[in-house]
């Protein structure tokens, strides 16, 4: 069996990410494969007796199987919802790429079938003064897959999102268009959305996973059922088997 392994990034914050993580990681399991994720930077939590708890981070531990330890998943957890290399000052603890990658690179070497390592907002958040997400996708030799928050402005930030991706040495192996903004579906813009599909399209030369309508219950399975894993399992993996 191949291990299959990704990044999840997005042309901005709050386009969907996590939930289109872990409906990839539900369609992954439902095809019987094993599965983990990671998200290793979380901004915005609640503390609870086991400590500080992320949603995103446990909506992908709820997708892993087998299951994983919390700190597995989240290894740098925060409270504030602001910027995580900020929240990380605030809070006193010492960011790097190392730190950040050793608890990644541990993940990975589960060798689940199917493994996606989240980010965290956009493509360049920063770690550190020196160091990005775009810096641990790298040093973790991952494709990507890129999520694209559809509303105003959304051709544009993922030109820029794919160009950046590309220009740092790494592939985009695919593309998912999320309906973040339900007034996309709705007269006029509504007779306008198929053609800003067809200009994502064409300007993203990756194989697109599927577009995600704005969904009332956006559970795994109900944005499962708009997407495909096949061009992700069909590729050919870049980690060593």
């Amino acid at each position: 069996m191949s291990h299959h392994a990704y990044f999840v990034t997005g042309t901005d914050t709050d386009v969907g990410k996590t939930r289109i993580a872990c409906a990839l990681l539900h369609l992954a399991r439902a095809r019987g494969l094993s599965t983990a994720a990671g998200k290793p930077l979380a901004s915005g939590a609640e503390r609870y007796a086991e400590g500080l708890r992320n949603d995103d981070a446990l909506a992908l531990a709820a997708e892993c199987r087998p299951s994983l330890p919390y700190a597995m998943v989240n290894p740098f957890t925060f409270a504030p919802a602001i910027a995580p290399h900020i929240a990380a000052r605030e809070a006193g603890a010492a960011l790097s790429l190392p730190a950040v990658a050793a608890p990644m690179r541990e993940l990975l070497a589960q060798r689940a079938d199917f493994s996606l390592i989240e980010g965290a907002g956009g493509w360049r958040v920063p770690i550190d003064d020196r160091h990005t997400l775009a810096n641990l996708a790298q040093t973790l030799d991952l494709d990507v897959i890129l999520v694209v928050g559809v509303r105003l402005g959304a051709l544009n930030h993922a030109r820029l999102s794919f160009e950046a991706i590309e220009a740092d040495g790494l592939r985009v192996a695919g593309w998912v268009a999320n309906l973040v903004d339900p007034g996309m579906a709705c007269a006029p813009q509504a007779s306008r959305l198929d053609a800003n599909l067809a200009s994502l399209a064409h300007w993203l030369p990756a194989p697109c996973l599927g577009v995600v309508p704005h969904l009332d219950a956006p559970t795994p399975a109900a944005v499962a059922a708009h997407l495909t894993l096949t061009p992700l399992i069909e590729a050919s993996p870049r980690r060593a088997e």
